[in-house]
């Protein structure tokens, strides 16, 4: 008697089971004698064609046509731009002796940014001391000239030539003055020390300068100042793509960090070059920086095409995502569907999507492509 009421208790827990099979191709309830007819597919000999006994089980609708321009996706980095890039240059050589700014600060036009102790500042100022006393000795020696020659005591070659000579001498004072403010001091101040400026405002993206360090004349930039209120976004397009971008084009850019925020900014140059070992060119893009970008970030800059191409558009539902590709079924002849291979596009607003190839506008598409695939799963 027990082992009655436990095959009794197993089929009535079964019951509601075999009842959700029904339509496609499961086993029918012999109380439902109204239900639907079974769906049970038939594999053919194509394996992408799926016969069905009851195909209007399974609606279909058809692709309808949306004009939009291609896009092409790539991945790129921030970059300052070149021409922002202002050099910090030190006239004068010497030992550093005091760094008032570091890399990464934001520094105003003006502000100091480093004092070095310059040998080359005191040979100038001794320089200049002796083409300050030249020229007193010789600015006196040409009033005793004048005065000689009005009296008839020289000639007047001999005034000439301490006139020149006096001359020469003022040249050399205001020589050697000038080229004391060019290492960055004072004629009129003696001082062995040279402060060096920002020549712009902007941030300090290079340093080649550290405490009681050397700095020589010309060899090295202690600083690079960028003004990063502009940057570049350079990306790497690839050969086959390149006909899709063209200098003028619109970009959009949405940086990794921020995938919300999406900027926009001009292509401007299309580098010339490709690189041999992954066939790629650099594509420059001019952006605004509203303050986040940071140099060196990943970004994804889209590119869309001038003209526009045909693509169709079908519920969204009506593709389906199987081993990282997309399928739809179209209706084929006795009573079968055959999947077909599509490249999705852009989700719509109205739960739509488009296609960009695989299938036309106006060809029928099953419209729930999941429910056919989970019956043809079961069947098999």
């Amino acid at each position: 008697m027990k082992r009655i009421d436990l095959k009794v208790g197993i089929l009535i827990a079964f019951v509601p089971a075999l009842l959700s099979l029904n339509g496609c191709g499961g086993v029918q309830a012999a109380s439902n004698s109204e239900a639907p007819p079974a769906t049970r597919v038939i594999p053919g000999f194509d394996v992408n064609v799926f016969a069905v006994e009851h195909p209007e089980q399974f609606p279909v609708v058809a692709a309808t046509e949306q004009s939009a321009a291609p896009e092409l996706v790539v991945t790129g980095t921030v970059n300052p731009d070149i021409a922002r890039n202002v050099p910090v240059i030190s006239l004068a050589s010497g030992r550093v002796v005091e760094i008032h700014a570091r890399l990464g600060d934001t520094v105003r036009k003006g502000q100091l940014l480093l004092t070095i102790r310059s040998d080359d500042v005191s040979g100038a100022f001794q320089n200049y001391r002796k083409a300050v006393a030249d020229e007193v000795l010789s600015h006196t020696q040409l009033e005793r000239a004048k005065d000689l020659y009005t009296h008839g005591a020289i000639a007047l070659n001999d005034l000439q030539v301490a006139q020149d000579t006096d001359d020469k001498a003022k040249v050399d004072v205001e020589t050697m003055a000038e080229h004391i403010r060019l290492l960055g001091n004072d004629p009129d101040h003696p001082n062995g020390m040279v402060n060096i400026h920002a020549p712009v405002s902007g941030v300090i993206t290079d340093q080649q300068v550290t405490a009681a360090g050397g700095v020589q004349s010309l060899a090295t930039n202690p600083f690079t100042i960028s003004d990063l209120s502009r940057v570049w976004i350079i990306c790497d397009v690839y050969e086959n793509d390149l006909p899709n971008v063209h200098e003028g084009d619109i970009a959009e850019v949405r940086l990794n960090a921020y995938p919300d925020r999406v900027l926009t900014g001009a292509v401007d140059n299309i580098g010339t070059i490709l690189d041999p070992s992954i066939r790629t060119a650099k594509v420059r893009i001019e952006v605004a920086n509203p303050g986040f970008m940071r140099l060196g970030m990943f970004v994804t800059a889209t590119f869309r095409g001038r003209t526009k191409d045909v693509r169709s558009v079908v519920p969204s539902s009506a593709i389906l995502h199987l081993h990282d590709r997309d399928w739809v079924y179209v209706p084929a002849s006795n009573k079968s569907f055959r999947r077909v291979e599509v490249a999705g596009g852009d989700l719509l607003a109205d739960n739509s999507q488009q296609i960009k190839s695989g299938i036309k506008p106006g060809q029928q598409v099953v419209a729930n492509a999941v429910v056919l695939e989970h019956c043809i799963a079961i069947n098999r």
